[in-house]
């Protein structure tokens, strides 16, 4: 602010500018310190996994390039705001809003947003979105290299031409045109699939999940993607974390490259994160919800009936809402327990009965109720303590 005060004093005192003018520059000097300073990014400190990079993406976007509110280069600066990794631009190959003030040019978000992409360090996919009405629904195709090999009447060619490009093709939103968003798996659905087209299935679009989806996506061997479809300032509709953050889907790839984002969208090693809630396959949740947290006291001392306080850290950026139950019935514990996000948080022990004197192992059995392995299904791990039951115990 200090760096301010001279040239707001030179823009009032200057015969030469107008007042008005000068009001607007010296208020423009006053404001832009703190504007500069929004400009800061969020970081999601999911863990890697063993062997794998977790990398944060977001695969439906819109532009002004068809109906989105935004110019490319804003798509670009959110994500990285938001702390992505890689975004899909998916502008609609039939339809542009704006095709009066935007020339229709398939591919162009792309080309425009790639110089700040690379700045920024966001990779950037070339993707669109086939529109057509119900049945067969939009779909996604990321990775292509000729969009405009898209834009053809019949939406077979549309999608084989995409798969030729070794597209990955995913089907948006299932539930959107139907009463209650309760989709249906059409017939064309199913030969899309059959021919090897469909790979997978956005279970989350915006703010709403889709457990029909996700059960479809574990029956078919789909892959999930949680994604914003995002056609206005992303700011307009989230707030931030940790509940009301935009959809990203967490994919575990090789490397920190499109290539490798391919691979792993088409081996179905992905998770997605929405609403304060993580969503995605055993395999991938359990070492992501292992990786989050970390127990500072794993050793505990009791003595007699008294009790022990386990401190846990959460280092990710959502709360985990745990059902907790002691492998020992001598122990008791608080059932319901919150670790909140980017914290330690205690849990109480509590000997309720004589035990055994020495070290024994405990093991809480632990449900995560907001990390679903299945519609409605949280994951069940264990937490593994150590507990010296010492003096006033029974030998």
């Amino acid at each position: 602010m200090t760096n301010t005060v001279p040239a707001i004093r030179r823009c009032l005192l200057d015969s030469t500018i107008p007042l008005t003018r000068a009001i607007l520059l010296a208020t423009l000097a006053m404001t832009a310190p703190a504007f500069a300073q929004n400009r800061c990014r969020t970081e999601l400190p999911f863990p890697d996994l063993p062997g794998l990079v977790t990398l944060r993406c977001d695969f439906h976007l819109h532009t002004v390039f068809s109906d989105g509110d935004v110019w490319p280069t804003v798509r670009v600066e959110e994500a990285w705001r938001d702390g992505l990794d890689a975004i899909a631009l998916t502008d609609h190959i039939e339809y542009q809003r704006y095709r009066e003030d935007v020339p229709v040019k398939f591919g162009r978000a792309v080309e425009v947003a790639r110089a700040e992409a690379e700045s920024l360090g966001i990779l950037l996919i070339n993707g669109a979105e086939i529109t057509r009405g119900e049945p067969p629904g939009h779909l996604n195709a990321l990775f292509i290299t000729n969009v405009g090999a898209l834009n053809v009447k019949d939406y077979r060619v549309a999608l084989k031409n995409a798969s030729d490009q070794g597209a990955y093709i995913f089907w948006n939103h299932p539930g959107w045109k139907q009463p209650d968003n309760k989709p249906v798996w059409y017939a064309e659905q199913g030969e899309f699939y059959t021919n090897g087209w469909l790979r997978g299935i956005e279970i989350v679009n915006g703010p709403d999940y889709d457990p029909i989806a996700h059960q479809w996506c574990r029956e078919k061997q789909l892959t999930i993607v949680g994604n914003s479809d995002q056609h206005s300032p992303i700011s307009f509709d989230y707030t931030g974390l940790p509940d009301n953050f935009r959809p990203v889907t967490l994919v575990f790839a090789k490397a920190r490259t499109q290539e490798a984002i391919r691979e792993a969208l088409i081996a179905r090693r992905t998770a997605v994160f929405n609403q304060g809630r993580l969503i995605g396959e055993p395999e991938y949740l359990e070492p992501l919800f292992r990786g989050s947290i970390e127990v500072l006291n794993p050793e505990l001392q009791m003595r007699g009936k008294g009790t022990a306080l386990v401190q846990i850290r959460n280092k990710s950026p959502m709360h985990f809402e745990l059902r907790l139950k002691s492998s020992l019935p001598e122990l008791s514990l608080q059932e319901k327990v919150v670790l909140a996000a980017g914290k330690t948080s205690l849990i109480r022990l509590r000997c309720v009965a004589d035990a055994v004197a020495g070290e024994r192992e405990v093991r809480l059995s632990c449900t995560v109720a907001n990390v679903l392995a299945a519609p409605n299904q949280g994951l069940q791990t264990t937490l593994p303590l150590n507990v010296k039951f010492g003096s006033g115990q029974r030998k």
